[in-house]
């Protein structure tokens, strides 16, 4: 048995042998991850919308494209669906704005990530590295386990 093997084994977490959790939390944990899976990429452009307003003055699809790495067509499709889904307004050539529900989403959204990326620095973790997996962990993380990490945190700067 490889090293890896031998610490996360379940005996090496004093279970019983039998990793499998039970039946009704094994389902709520993939559907958790669905649920997560569905609002990550809208949270993650309705964050990024309301930083760049907030640093810059504007987002434009542009600078969206180009900090999340993908097209300009990827870019409208989504602003497209952000438009039907009431969180952002736009208008051909100017810059994108949230609306309300838009700026609520991306304040609990920044929050949600700067909780994550604050826990991982404390950790020790390089700020490289705990930006890059603070990216998606804030998703799928509980608000049970994230007030934990903020506690945790505040513990540290003490």
């Amino acid at each position: 048995m490889s090293e890896y093997q031998q610490q996360h084994s379940p005996t090496a977490y004093g279970q019983d042998g039998d990793a499998l959790p039970p039946v009704e939390q094994h389902a709520q944990q993939y559907e958790t991850v669905r649920n997560a899976h569905e609002t990550e990429l809208i949270e993650d452009y309705v964050e990024l919308i309301g930083d760049l307003l907030r640093h810059r003055g504007e987002a434009r699809a542009a600078d969206i494209a180009t900090r999340m790495a993908v097209s300009q067509a990827t870019v409208s499709k989504m602003i497209r669906r952000l438009n039907e889904l009431g969180l952002v307004t736009s208008k051909p050539y100017r810059s994108l704005f949230l609306t309300e529900e838009g700026q609520k989403m991306a304040e609990i959204s920044r929050s949600r990530h700067d909780v994550v990326l604050h826990f991982l620095r404390a950790l020790g973790v390089d700020d490289s590295t705990a930006r890059i997996d603070a990216e998606g962990m804030e998703h799928h993380v509980s608000d049970k386990t994230l007030t934990i990490m903020q506690r945790f945190t505040e513990q540290q700067r003490t």
